[in-house]
């Protein structure tokens, strides 16, 4: 008996302290916080584009930089519940990003059918799309390394998200920071690689998230 006494009491003593989970709210709004933080500084040094307050003026790009922080604050909000086993039993709240990205498809669907007479496209083609996921590679690095840390089951859908919310941090910057008013350009460099990313997204959540 004072053995086993002995044992409880040896093993109650190297017990470590375990940190209690964050709340997914929580997390969600750390996340997005440190997103917008990476924007500010990243203009700051980068630049705003000259004619943003000429550009704020047409209610198709506001409601577009709408759209986008919409995206963002879905996509970290999902990706924090996605990291509990049972989605926090907020699975409707988890999934909203899908919804959001309807919205955001049939809104440039409507900018680009308002776009008349179409703005000149700008010179560059694919550097949009390279700066753009240059400009992801952090936020996706780190939202995965988080991620990792905890239990998700979901690990395909866990996947696709960071990367949608990594994407789109860079994809706000770049509309910010260039000076560019082709909405068809902006719809084939800056936001149909969010297809390819989808993908990427889920082969990377399957192969880094799985547990």
């Amino acid at each position: 008996m004072n053995n086993i006494e002995q044992l409880v009491a040896t093993l109650s003593k190297d017990a470590a302290t375990v940190k209690p989970a964050p709340h997914p709210y929580g997390l969600g709004l750390k996340w997005l916080g440190l997103a917008l933080a990476y924007l500010a500084i990243s203009l700051a040094v980068f630049g705003m584009r000259p004619d943003l307050a000429r550009a704020l003026q047409n209610p198709w790009f506001v409601a577009e930089l709408a759209a986008l922080f919409g995206m963002l604050v879905t996509t970290a909000l999902s990706a924090a519940l996605l990291a509990f086993p049972d989605l926090y039993q907020k699975r409707r709240l988890a999934m909203a990003p899908a919804g959001m990205f309807v919205q955001f498809v049939l809104l440039m669907a409507f900018s680009w059918h308002a776009d008349v007479p179409p703005a000149p496209l700008p010179a560059h083609s694919f550097e949009c799309s390279l700066s753009i996921l240059l400009f992801s590679l952090l936020p996706a690095v780190a939202i995965f390394q988080i991620l990792r840390r905890y239990a998700g089951t979901h690990p395909q859908l866990s996947g696709i998200v960071a990367v949608l919310f990594a994407f789109t941090t860079g994809a706000f910057w770049l509309r910010l920071h260039e000076s560019n008013d082709s909405i068809i350009h902006v719809i084939e460099w800056h936001y149909l690689p969010m297809l390819a990313v989808i993908l990427v997204g889920y082969w990377s959540g399957k192969k880094m998230l799985k547990w």
